[in-house]
């Protein structure tokens, strides 16, 4: 098993720390920040680190500029709740290149903090390149890694930076550490261990559910990529999305969980429209097969019914993806009911994932699951066994 440092295993007393955090939160028309979730989440290794020095320098990204300047991705919004937040005058770090990290951190006062603008305004960031990463390690003694959403990702800030440092000078954050902990202690979760995904592609997901059927005694599967299950199955799926060019993964996937016992079970009704739009009729279609004109938008309450008492039964959950058009209010009742189910038993649930996530803010029972995730590609990629860059770099 790799071993990883954290935080509590340095000494941090007036040195300088580089601090990779996620602050990768959705902003509104106006830049206002409408859920600081992330910004919360990282709090508490912050704090830490500002107990032993105020040399700290913060880095993240926000959104894909994909090299380029724009205000609409600026962290201005996260520098004025982070300071509101810590109590502290939050110092942006406006491009690095004219403002060398070393001679900032300098000047930076007793009651006043570093916070980088956005990673993703410099190419170096995401193609790992080698003198951005050097520009970010100017006059860093350690390095933090608390950004979990990105740490699959092989960037400058994530893989550049901690590489070039020593091995005993480089750590995991607690958000990280506890993202790593809740995801082994779901691989061996008790059983009836139930897995429930939605979203649009199986070919997204064929890692992870290969990888958790060597786990888990159930298989939910709704949302679009349910249909891609159903025509397998021989049922009509109307003009719903399928992936017509990934049958094989699908056969794959129903063998290897017929080898492992494990069960697999879609929708048996649907809410489906004749047109891919929020406002058109939404029509509940209460048998397995979906009419010629039709395609499924959500699952129908036969199935919300079906999906709940297995829900009720499982010790172990995990869940990932939406059930159908969510953000669409007339398409959003299978995902919300699936949130409230969860929420209501006593299992071990973790949820992770932009849209299952959102149905459980919605609803406001996050403190019901056991652990909501912050990185929803990051959770999917370790669960398939997948090598993590921004991991990978610390182990010792």
């Amino acid at each position: 098993m790799q071993k990883y440092q954290n935080l509590k295993d340095f000494d941090l007393k007036g040195r300088s720390v580089f601090l990779r955090l996620d602050f990768n939160v959705p902003l509104n028309t106006s830049g206002k920040i409408t859920d600081d979730t992330r910004i919360l989440a990282a709090l508490p290794t912050i704090e830490h680190v500002l107990e032993q020095t105020n040399r700290v320098c913060l880095a993240s990204h926000l959104g894909r500029p994909k090299g380029r300047r724009k205000e609409e991705f600026s962290l201005k919004p996260v520098a004025i709740r982070l300071a509101e937040l810590l109590g502290r005058e939050v110092l942006l770090v406006d491009d690095v290149d004219k403002e060398p990290i070393d001679q900032v951190l300098k000047q930076v006062g007793h009651n006043q903090i570093l916070l980088l603008e956005n990673l993703r305004f410099y190419e170096g960031e995401s193609s790992n390149d080698a003198f951005f990463s050097e520009n970010l390690l100017k006059g860093i003694d350690f390095y933090i890694n608390d950004a979990f959403g990105t740490i699959h990702r092989e960037h400058a800030s994530i893989v550049g930076v901690p590489k070039r440092l020593p091995s005993d000078r480089r750590g995991l954050g607690f958000l990280v550490e506890k993202e790593l902990k809740v995801l082994s202690e779901l691989q061996r979760g008790e059983a009836p261990f139930t897995v429930i995904l939605g979203g649009a592609k199986v070919s997204d997901k064929v890692g992870v559910v290969l990888n958790l059927l060597n786990y888990c005694n159930h298989l939910i599967i709704g949302g679009a990529m349910a249909y891609s299950f159903l025509k397998y199955k021989g049922v009509s799926v109307g003009h719903s999305f399928v992936e017509d060019d990934k049958m094989d993964l699908v056969k794959f996937i129903f063998k290897n969980a017929e080898k492992r016992n494990v069960t697999i079970t879609l929708p048996v009704d649907h809410v489906c429209s004749e047109s891919f739009t929020e406002d058109s009729d939404a029509k509940v279609v209460n048998i397995e097969n979906i009419p010629d004109s039709y395609q499924g938008m959500d699952i129908g309450p036969k199935t919300i019914k079906l999906f709940s008492n297995m829900i009720e039964k499982s010790k172990t959950i995990f869940w990932n993806g939406p059930m159908g058009v969510f953000e669409w209010q007339a398409y959003s009742k299978g995902t919300m009911a699936i949130a409230e189910k969860v929420a209501a038993g006593d299992s071990f649930s973790v949820v992770g994932g932009g849209d299952s996530v959102a149905a459980v803010k919605k609803l406001g029972v996050e403190k019901e699951f056991s652990h909501i995730s912050t990185g929803g590609g990051a959770s999917l990629k370790y669960l398939e066994g997948s090598i993590l860059p921004g991991l990978k770099v610390l182990e010792v």
